[in-house]
């Protein structure tokens, strides 16, 4: 049998190695367009960065490594310019050379993986201007940071390779800002939960500029003008666009496969196409989100590795499926950790679920224990049947962990209140007694019972202020004193019973405090005395952190914008 694979990087390497486990006489050829296979995309820029120091720690694997444990035939340098599904061949351009010829298949897998948005902007071409997607474009980056010792840079868009990007620069002593049109960083995370990444990159002094739109570069005083709608242009030494990226699927459209979202190949879940014999993997592929069951576009490393060995498997004649995308991601935002996985809540909305959620700030650790840090957890789920749509968590120490159970449970389809139930590792210098997604879990199984009624920051506003109803913060008098919530009166939550005769029996109370935890206290204190409670959902810190964010995103965006 003779494969012909299209890719050398993450699909299309796996696949191939794959193949060859599977079957030891087959004829497999790759060909990669880049001078690079199996290269570590995520790790490019650290590498811009020093912290990955050699420059061959970004390649997994070379031509002649890979054929030496696995006999298969890397072609770098090669791009693949036609597919005739109908003859079962496909054209092929030595990039080094200019020399074309044909080869023909029996089995066929794509895995072109997905090229930067370069948006058709004046001055993209200039010399300072760079995407980052392959290895040659970082030795590009680092080459011209070597030799031209930038103090500045922009970068446009949002996403991973931005921020971590941003991160790095910062480290080399550059000053840094990111600009892009959505109002908010890392698409995966709710605005509320986005704020905290938002945060931290500010303290490291990365600007943030959020709602503008780039329309352009020009070159100016030796160095670059980055052209805003409507706002005066800002200044640095060099640009990347990391916008975000695209399917490469022109060799499948014009080979007349069928197509889905912004182009991508459409694939059943045996990664086939609509031809025979042609199989698809990767970043270039439509997949169904694993809960929404929507179809939709995921581009991660982990997903793209999966498909490529089930595309395998199948071309090898067994009948591997792939059940969907969660889109389970983690990212490094200077000390701080973010990660998601499954459905924000926006995103459960759009596709109309009827989507509700709790926040909380456990510790790391036991408290007792040294070294404990706060993390953000919000859980989200639909109201009725309680089922698990997805997570994000940002903090310190443990967030992987912690967001790698709830992926785990999602995909095992746990309700959200199943998480109480789960059986996971304690010792003080790892966890609690109680395990935050325990915790998780026991609020849920709460609101089920109708022990726990929670109120939201966006019911804030919509609170009457007409003395209808009773606004309480049970923090201490320190704690209240250092910020609050206009309106709200402070009573500690320790004398609470104490002091009943201040709160009116006949209105709804809205208890805030610094976590969540007190004010839950509080609530049960005054549901055994008759009161209608809800609880704040995150607690004044969640309040403070997020708001304060809002306010300088708002304040940044230009009026009448349609973002």
């Amino acid at each position: 049998m003779k494969i012909v694979i299209v890719g050398g990087v993450a699909g299309g390497a796996t696949a191939a190695a794959r193949i060859r486990r599977l079957d030891e006489q087959a004829e497999i050829t790759v060909f990669e367009r880049s001078g690079y296979i199996s290269y570590a995309n995520c790790g490019l820029p650290y590498y811009i960065g020093g912290v990955i120091a050699e420059p061959e720690a970004l390649t997994l694997q070379t031509p002649e490594s890979f054929f030496s444990r696995f006999r298969i035939n890397m072609k770098v340098h090669h791009e693949v310019t036609a597919i005739h599904p109908e003859e079962k061949m496909v054209s092929v351009k030595n990039l080094s050379t200019g020399e074309t010829f044909d080869e023909s298949y029996d089995k066929f897998l794509l895995s072109p993986g997905a090229k930067p948005v370069k948006p058709r902007l004046s001055g993209a071409d200039l010399d300072a201007v760079f995407t980052l997607r392959t290895v040659e474009d970082t030795f590009r980056i680092k080459e011209y940071i070597r030799k031209e010792q930038p103090k500045s840079a922009v970068l446009a868009g949002g996403g991973f390779i931005s921020l971590e990007l941003a991160e790095n620069l910062r480290e080399l002593g550059m000053e840094v800002t990111i600009v892009q049109r959505p109002r908010q960083l890392m698409k995966p995370f709710d605005p509320d939960m986005a704020a905290f990444i938002h945060g931290t990159m500010r303290q490291h002094g990365i600007r943030l500029v959020l709602g503008h739109t780039v329309e352009g570069f020009q070159e100016k005083n030796g160095g670059i003008d980055i052209l805003l709608k409507d706002e005066p242009p800002l200044h640095a030494d060099m640009v990347v666009m990391a916008i975000g990226v695209t399917p490469d699927t022109h060799l499948a459209k014009e080979a007349g496969l069928d197509l889905g979202i912004k182009g991508s190949i459409v694939v059943n879940e045996r990664m086939e196409t609509s031809a025979p014999d042609i199989y698809a993997a990767g970043d270039a592929v439509q997949v169904k989100h694993y809960v929404s069951g929507q179809d939709t576009l995921i581009s991660l490393a982990g997903p793209a590795n999966r498909q490529g060995r089930i595309a395998a498997d199948n071309i090898c004649g067994g009948d591997s499926r792939y059940p969907g995308s969660q889109g389970s991601c983690v990212i490094k935002v200077f000390d701080m950790t973010a990660a998601a996985t499954g459905l924000n809540e926006t995103n459960a909305k759009a596709a109309g679920i009827a989507a509700d959620k709790v926040i909380l700030s456990p510790m790391s650790h036991a408290g007792y224990y040294p070294g404990g840090q706060l993390m953000t957890m919000k859980v989200v789920y639909e109201k009725e049947t309680y089922r698990l749509l997805g997570a994000q968590i940002v903090g310190y120490e443990g967030v992987d962990k912690r967001i790698d159970v709830l992926a785990t449970a999602i995909h095992a389809k746990l309700t959200a209140i199943q998480l109480k139930e789960l059986d996971l590792a304690y010792a003080p210098p790892y966890s609690s007694a109680k395990d935050p997604v325990n915790m998780a879990g026991f609020m849920i199984d709460n609101i089920e019972k109708g022990i726990l009624r929670q109120w939201f920051l966006e019911d804030l506003e919509r609170l009457p202020a007409d003395g209808s109803v009773t606004l309480l913060d049970v923090r201490t008098p320190e704690e209240y004193s250092l910020g609050h919530i206009n309106g709200f009166q402070n009573i500690p939550v320790d004398e609470l019973r104490q002091r009943l005769g201040e709160i009116e029996k006949e209105k709804p109370v809205y208890i805030i405090c610094q976590s969540g935890l007190r004010s839950y206290l509080a609530a049960r204190i005054l549901t055994g005395e008759g009161y209608d409670t809800y609880n704040f959902s995150g607690g004044f810190r969640f309040y403070d952190a997020v708001t304060h964010e809002m306010s300088l995103v708002e304040a940044a965006a230009p009026c009448g914008m349609d973002l």
